[in-house]
């Protein structure tokens, strides 16, 4: 193991898109901490991804749960999975223990029942509410809204690409390179604003997925990427 890979902590982590993160992260070799409400539940989680890896001859596997501030408290940088209602939540339970560190968030401004229709909230985005919320000195890196949480947890290849928007260059390319890391194509794609974008298109997604009864993702041309 490379002991200089940050700690990645995957808050909401115990959900079908978390635990598809984390095994993408651990096969990469990155120690994952899971987080939620409850040590307990984290537990059950990491549990489950373990004996998944040592089924496949990995017994390297690093892994541990706490509850969601001990795990952002523990990373080096922190992803947050939990559905668009608790995210508020859950970054002013986690704001004292992230200073200068990197947020990813995930969180997609859904509003059920009409998911599948884009209502994007007043501030913009979600990407946009975590920064407001966080301030300055915690950087919100944008990403993973377009990735079907199928397609992570499967150990095919990814055939799909992120975005990945936030108003600090540098995290923004930190963030992409744990993302290729776990086995994606990902592409700078401007400021926390620009979030607002990305994350519409998920329902767009939604919409195609129940249409064409598929698990779509999006795929970006011409830039002579491999």
């Amino acid at each position: 193991m490379n002991e200089t890979l940050p700690i990645i902590a995957i808050l909401g982590g115990t959900g079908e898109l978390g635990t598809g993160l984390a095994l993408r992260w651990i096969q990469a070799g990155y120690k994952v901490i899971i987080g939620s409400r409850t040590e307990a539940k984290a537990a059950d989680a990491a549990d489950t991804l373990m004996c998944f890896m040592n089924e496949r001859g990995n017994s390297q596997v690093q892994v541990e749960a706490m509850d969601n501030q001990s795990a952002a408290r523990a990373a080096d940088i922190v992803t947050l999975t939990v559905p668009f209602s608790h995210q508020k939540s859950v970054l002013e339970l986690i704001k004292p223990v992230i200073h200068n560190k990197i947020l990813i968030d995930v969180t997609v401004p859904l509003v059920p029942p009409k998911v599948a229709r884009v209502q994007m909230p007043a501030e913009g985005s979600a990407g946009q509410i975590a920064q407001n919320i966080l301030g300055e000195d915690i950087y919100v890196v944008s990403a993973f809204q377009n990735v079907p949480a199928v397609h992570l947890q499967s150990v095919d290849e990814l055939d799909c690409d992120v975005l990945v928007c936030g108003d600090s260059k540098d995290a923004r390319s930190q963030v992409i390179e744990i993302i290729q890391a776990a086995g994606m194509r990902a592409f700078h794609a401007g400021s926390i604003a620009n979030a607002a974008a990305v994350e519409a298109m998920t329902s767009v997604l939604i919409f195609i997925n129940k249409k064409y009864k598929c698990h779509a993702g999006i795929r970006i041309t011409g830039t002579g990427e491999q």
